[in-house]
């Protein structure tokens, strides 16, 4: 399992990278990792662990900035950490790409680089949804497809079930429509034309409409939706926690299952080799986190499953 990794990417960089390697390499052997960025300071933070059989070196001479325009970017530092990566994906030298930098820049590589699955029409990012009951569902998409048609949310649902298959081990993954009623034939066009799409699938397990009120009542395991809604439904719940937890100082453990730290990084669905995104404020567990997601993905060949699930009779 070949795994490349923008050492460069995200606030704490490469230190909390590092950190997050070290605990990795405690567990794991069985991996090679492409370490991309500046050798010299890598090598520093990693300590007596620089020199794992496990690592091997990929230096560059640029970092591309979290506020830099992406395509500009992507132009002008070809010998940046984030563009090496994505060669090193395109060309096959690494199975998987992970990155906590710049996310224009992530999601502009991902389609446009290694580009969609054959079948595919748009890609996807999916997000965890803490339940009330301590599971997990994911929820897609939730912000690089603002505009969708009924197709578009019929094919999320096939991404988000293979994904939730492999990945959080759901046998048969219940997959709902976010609507702002239950029964059939509720919401907008969009909705209800993608609902008979999704109902007609049978790749899935649909099992109809769920209310926002429903979203943490473990009702769905995968939650379709198009990415300007979910992208509202992320952001709200992101700005609750910091509200409740941050502001108002109220201390709660469900609560403290919607701080957006203690999620690794998320995949973009639908393209031809994996590519992880995670957030520019990574510490030391987010890391740790985005390598197991990583080498999880590899072991169950998660994409070569989505490949699949689009390959034409």
């Amino acid at each position: 399992m070949q795994i490349a990794i923008d050492m460069m990417g995200g606030d704490y960089a490469p230190e909390q990278a590092c950190k997050g390697l070290i605990s990795f390499l405690k567990e794991f052997d069985d991996c090679m990792l492409h370490l991309v960025g500046d050798k010299e300071l890598i090598e520093f933070h990693l300590g007596e662990f620089s020199t794992h059989h496990c690592i091997k070196y990929i230096p560059t001479s640029q970092t591309i900035e979290m506020n830099e325009h992406p395509i500009k970017a992507m132009k002008e530092k070809q010998d940046s950490s984030l563009v090496v990566g994505f060669r090193l994906l395109a060309q096959g030298v690494a199975d998987i790409f992970i990155s906590a930098g710049n996310t224009g820049v992530m999601l502009i590589g991902a389609t446009q680089i290694i580009k969609s699955i054959e079948g595919v029409l748009r890609p996807s990012i999916p997000t965890p949804v803490p339940q009330i009951d301590g599971s997990f569902s994911i929820m897609l998409d939730v912000g690089i497809n603002a505009d969708c048609k009924p197709d578009h949310l019929n094919q999320f649902g096939i991404l988000g079930s293979v994904f939730a298959h492999y990945i959080y081990n759901i046998e048969q993954p219940r997959v709902a429509l976010l609507n702002i009623g239950e029964e059939e034939g509720k919401g907008n066009l969009l909705s209800q034309a993608a609902y008979q799409l999704l109902k007609e699938n049978k790749q899935i397990h649909f099992i109809g409409n769920i209310e926002g009120r429903d979203l943490l009542e473990n009702k769905a395991d995968v939650i379709i939706t198009d990415g300007f809604t979910g992208n509202i439904v992320l952001k709200f719940a992101e700005s609750l926690y910091d509200t409740i937890r941050t502001k108002r100082n109220i201390q709660d453990e469900f609560l403290d299952r919607f701080n957006h730290k203690i999620y690794a990084a998320v995949p973009v669905l639908g393209i031809n080799k994996p590519v992880l995104v995670a957030h520019g404020v990574s510490d030391e567990a987010s890391f740790l986190g985005m390598f197991k997601m990583a080498r999880k993905m590899l072991e169950t060949k998660m994409n070569d499953r989505l490949i699949a699930s689009f390959a034409l009779p």
